[in-house]
């Protein structure tokens, strides 16, 4: 009941109050000595406190260790010096606190939202969960054995694992191609005492930010950040030369995974994306709107609603600091593969061809200004801006003139944005499906590689 009560708590912060021109509150930004970033954020709707910890130890740092970033992570909340993982979920859950650590290709992070009364408790753990995991042997090695069956059992979804060959087909030998779950071959050879290596070289407080943000005073938590953080001594933070990908290809291409059961064939069309930082994120967001991101897009009303083809279809751009891609995805039943993709490839071409007109970007404008503000209306959302903020370089003035620059937009704009990053020819396709009923049939779309989805790694 209590984890409820945050939850509803938390999720109706800055509601009453958000606005048309959302702004991001006032915070305070100030490095310990030790070069970890601290960011506090006063909000006072709730007693709430909401931590986020973000740290430079994200997949890219795997090398061959395909998986390696993301059980680190997972390990951090397997016992401390001062706790044991029992321990760590009795405290948790006999207070309603949420605790959690996750990696993504970039960054890894620590997460907690706990009540103010719970807040000296719930630091020490985090103290604790950051500073002096031991990375339980045992504990890992039975953590291993439940990522191993997942590993196995997400193979029997497609739509789970798709992204994962997408990535690994466009990227190809580019540290973003390999997954952050890693594989079964990898996994099966990580030990508990490479996650320790990992962590010693990887969670340092040069490259480390964390975000507080709730119903506090910043002077006192201020101490109490410095106090619990400010003695901490990590290794030196790794300069490391990251080389941009080369997303520029020659040629269509066709990835066909062979799902031999499969009764539907799930696919991903595309191609290059725009990176974290580019300039042209929200002119892109908002003509993607049209094209796939609503339940009332040009894709979804193709594909579902006018011609039954599938239960939805989308696309997206996925982001990352070096580069990101873009997609239409969805998923069909065998019989209908060629309609569906066909289908896919004349909307994305009429956008090329027709683009858009004030009323339908008006429309889209509308969307995106409505779907944003709540973005960001809980505690726990604004420290993870805070530490999105550090992780890829930017500050509050993208928050701050989002809506403006949405406004701003004009069809001659979207016309060049469209032709910039819309993808319309040498098209990437990735394919899950039953290829002894749609391998001759997709050939015309471009060279075909088979895999075979039994087929450990992506």
């Amino acid at each position: 009941m209590k984890n409820i009560l945050f939850a509803v708590l938390a999720f109706i912060t800055f509601s009453a109050s958000a606005q048309d021109n959302f702004k991001v509150p006032k915070y305070e930004k100030f490095k310990l000595k030790n070069g970890l970033t601290i960011y506090l954020m006063e909000q006072h709707e709730v007693p709430l406190i909401n931590v986020s910890a973000v740290f430079d130890a994200g997949s890219i740092n795997d090398g061959d260790q395909y998986g390696l970033a993301n059980l680190t992570a997972d390990a951090l909340v397997f016992g401390t010096q001062k706790y044991t993982k029992s321990q760590i979920e009795e405290i948790t859950d006999f207070v309603g606190a949420d605790l959690s650590t996750s990696a993504g290709k970039e960054g890894a992070s620590i997460r907690s939202s706990f009540a103010v009364k719970d807040q000296d408790k719930l630091f020490d753990v985090l103290q604790q969960v950051i500073m002096h995991p031991v990375f339980d042997a045992a504990e890992f090695d039975k953590h291993k054995q439940r990522t191993l069956l997942e590993l196995s059992q997400a193979k029997e979804s497609p739509r789970s694992v798709i992204g994962n060959y997408f990535n690994s087909f466009i990227f190809d030998k580019h540290p973003y191609a390999t997954p952050t779950t890693g594989t079964k071959a990898t996994v099966e050879k990580t030990s508990a005492q490479d996650v320790r290596k990992f962590y010693e070289t990887n969670y340092t407080s040069g490259k480390g930010a964390i975000a507080v943000v709730g119903d506090f005073k910043t002077a006192d938590m201020k101490k109490r950040i410095i106090s619990l953080f400010g003695n901490w001594k990590t290794a030196e933070a790794r300069m490391i030369k990251r080389v941009v990908p080369e997303l520029n290809f020659e040629k269509s291409r066709v990835l066909l995974v062979n799902k031999d059961d499969a009764r539907e064939t799930t696919f991903f069309i595309g191609g290059k994306g725009i990176p974290y930082s580019s300039p042209d994120y929200i002119p892109v967001l908002v003509i993607n709107t049209v094209l796939g991101g609503r339940f009332t897009s040009w894709l979804n009303d193709a594909l579902r609603v006018n011609s039954g083809l599938t239960y939805g279809a989308v696309s997206r751009f996925s982001r990352y600091k070096m580069a990101g891609t873009f997609v239409v995805s969805t998923f069909t039943k065998n019989s209908s593969t060629i309609p569906a993709i066909d289908m896919a490839l004349s909307v994305l071409d009429s956008l090329h061809k027709t683009g858009i007109d004030e009323s339908i970007l008006r429309s889209a404008k509308s969307y995106v200004k409505g779907d944003f503000p709540p973005n960001y209306e809980s505690s726990g959302a604004l420290a993870g801006l805070l530490t999105d903020m550090f992780l890829y370089n930017f500050d509050e003035n993208f928050i701050n003139t989002f809506q403006a620059k949405v406004d701003g937009l004009t069809t001659a704009q979207a016309k060049s944005i469209i032709e910039q990053y819309f993808p319309k020819d040498k098209l990437q396709f990735v394919l899950v499906g039953k290829a002894a009923e749609i391998k001759e049939q997709v050939k015309k779309y471009g060279e075909i590689t088979e895999k075979q989805i039994k087929a450990d790694g992506y």
